[in-house]
C-alpha cells in the first residue's frame, strides 16, 4: 500500500476527524507571476511535431553524464557551455513553449560556478564523474546561496537556510553545477486532501511532458519532468511514500529511492524520520549510479546515516553488469490492486524479457503488508502525522530566529491569511490533523511504528526474500499518468508498488518498461535494507536487454 493509498483508507476510517494527508541577493525565478497564476493553462500541439520536433534537436538531447564528459574531455565543450545550454533549454520550455514549470528557479551563480570548475579543468583537476555536470535539486532541498529553498510554498518564499543540506554540500564538493531548484507538490504533498500532484502556491501546476493536462504524481513532480524533457543533466528528488519512484515511472525516466539512511536527510524539509530520503532521478541506470555515489556519507547531523557505515560504497557503477540478471532470481508480486490490464501486459513483457536474460522466475511473491486489512492500514498514516509536526518544528528552528516562520502553528496561519493562493484548489487538512498529535513518546505512535516496522520489514520483504531465497522482488511501478484535475484531486485509480518499501526505509529502483497508450509505465526492483548494488546489477541488465525509455513529444492531450 503506498502513501497516498493509506492516506485515502485512513480518511474514510476516521470519519468525523479531519483526515490526513527547505544576507544573499533574491535567486531568479524561472516563473513569471502570469505563469504561476492558479489554473493557467498551457497550449502547444496536439501532433507529434511542434514541441517534440523541438526537443529532438536540442543539442544535448539524452545527454548522459559519460557524453558530457566525453565532450569536456575532447574540447567540444566547457562546463559553462553546457550550463548554458540547460539554462537555454529552461527558458524555451518552463514557462514558454510546453510551459512545463518543473523549475521553480534558476541558480543566479551558475555559470560562474560552471566558469571556476573549468578553470581547475584547465589546471588539470577533474573532481570526478560529476565535475561540470548540471543538476536540479527539488525545492526542499537547502542550499546556502541565491537560491531558496521553499517546499513550493509563499510561506517560506525568499528563506536561504543557513547551511547547505548534506546532499547539496557532497554534490558540489564533488564538481556538480547546481543549476536550479525543481518545482514540487507543495510540502511534499503533505498539505490537504483532494491535492494536485505537481501544484505550488510558488511554482503553479507542472505539467507531464508525455502529455501536457496529465499529472506529473508524486511531489518529486518537477525533479521527474525536468530529468524527462531534459532540462538538467541529472535531478535529485526526495521520497516518503512513492514520491520519486511514481513520477519517475510515469514520465519515463529511472528512479532510486535509496536505503534510509545512505543519504543524509540534513536540510532538507521533512515529513517522516523514518521514511524519508532523497535519491537520484535520471535518465539511464548509469547515471542514476553515478549520482547516488557521489552524495553517500555518514552525517553528524542525521543519525540514520550511522547505518550506513561500512554498508555504504564509493562507486555503485561497478556493480553495472549487462549479464547481471543470469541467475537473478526475482519474485513476483501479483497481489497489488488496481493495475490496469494494459499494465500487466506490459509487465508480462518485461518478465519474458527478463527470463530471456537468465533471471530465474519465482511466481507468485507476494506481499503479507498489502493484504493485512484494518491491522495495518490505519498504522503508516499515525506514524506521518506525530513524524512531521515533530520534524517540520526542528526544520523551522534551523531557519535561525529572523525567519518569518518559525512552528506548525506559523504555517497554518499563513495559509488560512493567503487562502486566495495558497489554497485556491485545495485545502491545508493533513497540516492540521499532524498538528493535533502529541509528542514522539505518545503510546498510539509508538505502537503504529511497531506494527508498520512489522508488517513491512520483519514479516513483509524480508520474510519474502528469505522465503523464497530471492534477490531482488519485482513489480509493475505504477499506472499511466491520469487528468490534471483541479476540482477532483488526483484520482489513483491505476495500481502501485512503492508503498511497502517506503514504508519499510527499503531501496527500490524504478526503471522505464514501455508504453501504454503514449504514456510511460516503468517496472520497479526493491528488496532488503542496504541493498543497492544487487538491485542496480539487475535494473541495469533490464535496462540493457529492453531499452525501453522513449523521449517525451510534449503533446498537448491524448486521444
Amino acid at each position: 500500500m503506498n502513501r497516498r493509498r493509506f492516506l485515502e483508507s485512513s480518511a474514510v476510517a476516521s470519519a468525523g476527524v479531519v483526515a490526513a494527508q527547505a544576507g544573499c541577493a533574491p535567486s531568479v525565478p524561472a516563473t513569471t507571476p502570469a505563469a504561476a497564476a492558479p489554473g493557467a493553462r498551457a497550449t502547444g500541439p496536439s501532433s507529434p511535431g511542434g514541441f517534440g520536433e523541438a526537443s529532438q534537436a536540442f543539442e544535448l538531447h539524452e545527454a548522459t553524464v559519460d557524453s558530457l564528459q566525453e565532450g569536456m574531455r575532447s574540447g567540444k565543450y566547457t562546463a559553462r557551455r553546457i550550463t548554458e545550454l540547460y539554462l537555454a533549454r529552461i527558458e524555451a520550455l518552463n514557462t514558454q513553449g510546453p510551459e512545463l514549470r518543473a523549475i521553480i528557479e534558476t541558480n543566479p551563480d551558475a555559470l560562474i560556478i560552471a566558469d571556476a570548475l573549468d578553470a581547475e579543468r584547465k589546471a588539470g583537476t577533474v573532481r570526478g564523474p560529476l565535475h561540470g555536470i548540471p543538476i536540479a535539486l527539488k525545492d526542499n532541498l537547502d542550499t546556502h546561496d541565491r537560491m531558496t529553498t521553499t517546499a513550493g510554498s509563499l510561506a517560506l518564499e525568499g528563506s536561504i537556510p543557513l547551511q547547505d543540506s548534506f546532499v547539496a554540500q557532497k554534490l558540489r564538493a564533488a564538481g556538480a553545477v547546481l543549476i536550479a531548484k525543481a518545482n514540487m507538490s507543495e510540502w511534499a504533498y503533505w498539505r490537504g486532501l483532494n491535492a494536485s500532484s505537481g501544484w505550488s502556491g510558488r511554482g503553479g501546476q507542472g505539467r507531464n511532458p508525455y502529455a501536457l493536462d496529465r499529472t506529473t504524481c508524486g511531489s518529486s513532480s518537477g525533479s521527474g519532468a525536468a530529468t524527462a524533457a531534459n532540462l538538467a543533466a541529472l535531478t535529485v528528488g526526495t521520497e516518503t511514500g512513492g514520491s520519486i519512484i511514481f513520477p519517475a515511472s510515469i514520465m519515463g525516466i529511472v528512479g532510486v529511492k535509496p536505503t534510509v539512511g545512505l543519504w543524509s536527510r540534513s536540510g532538507i524539509i521533512p515529513i517522516s524520520h523514518s521514511q524519508d530520503s532523497a535519491g537520484p532521478m535520471t535518465r539511464t541506470v548509469r547515471d542514476a549510479a553515478i549520482l547516488l555515489s557521489a552524495a553517500c556519507g555518514v552525517d553528524p547531523r542525521d543519525v540514520a546515516t550511522s547505518a550506513s557505515a561500512g554498508k555504504l560504497h564509493a562507486d555503485y557503477t561497478q556493480f553495472l553488469d549487462a549479464s547481471g540478471l543470469k541467475g537473478a532470481r526475482l519474485g513476483i508480486v501479483r497481489n497489488i490492486p488496481g493495475f490496469d490490464a494494459r499494465v500487466l501486459q506490459v509487465f508480462a513483457q518485461a518478465i519474458d524479457d527478463m527470463k530471456a536474460a537468465g533471471a530465474v522466475i519465482v511466481d507468485p511473491a507476494n506481499l503479507p503488508s498489502l493484504d493485512a486489512g484494518s491491522v495495518f492500514n490505519a498504522a503508516p498514516l499515525v506514524v506521518l502525522n506525530y513524524e512531521f509536526k515533530a520534524n517540520i518544528n526542528k526544520y523551522f528552528a534551523s531557519l535561525g530566529p529572523n525567519a518569518k516562520i518559525k512552528s506548525l502553528d506559523d504555517l497554518i496561519a499563513f495559509n488560512e491569511a493567503h487562502r486566495d493562493r495558497e489554497m485556491p484548489y485545495f485545502g491545508q487538512e493533513r497540516l492540521i490533523e499532524s498538528n493535533a498529535t502529541s509528542g514522539l513518546d505518545d503510546p498510539r505512535y509508538l505502537k503504529a511504528l511497531e506494527t508498520v516496522r512489522r508488517w513491512t520489514r520483519t514479516d513483509g520483504i524480508d520474510a519474502l526474500m528469505a522465503k523464497h531465497k530471492l534477490d531482488a522482488i519485482v513489480a509493475p511501478t505504477a499506472g499511466p499518468a491520469w487528468l490534471i484535475d483541479h476540482v477532483r484531486g488526483d484520482r489513483f485509480d491505476g495500481g502501485d508498488s512503492a508503498g511497502t518499501a517506503a514504508i519499510a526505509g527499503y531501496p527500490d529502483i524504478t526503471v522505464p518498461m514501455g508504453l501504454v497508450a503514449g504514456l510511460p509505465v516503468g517496472v520497479s526492483f526493491f528488496g532488503r535494507a542496504w541493498s543497492e548494488p544487487t538491485l542496480f546489477k539487475v535494473a541495469y541488465a533490464y535496462e540493457q536487454a529492453t531499452k525501453r525509455r522513449q523521449p517525451p513529444t510534449f503533446m498537448a492531450t491524448l486521444g
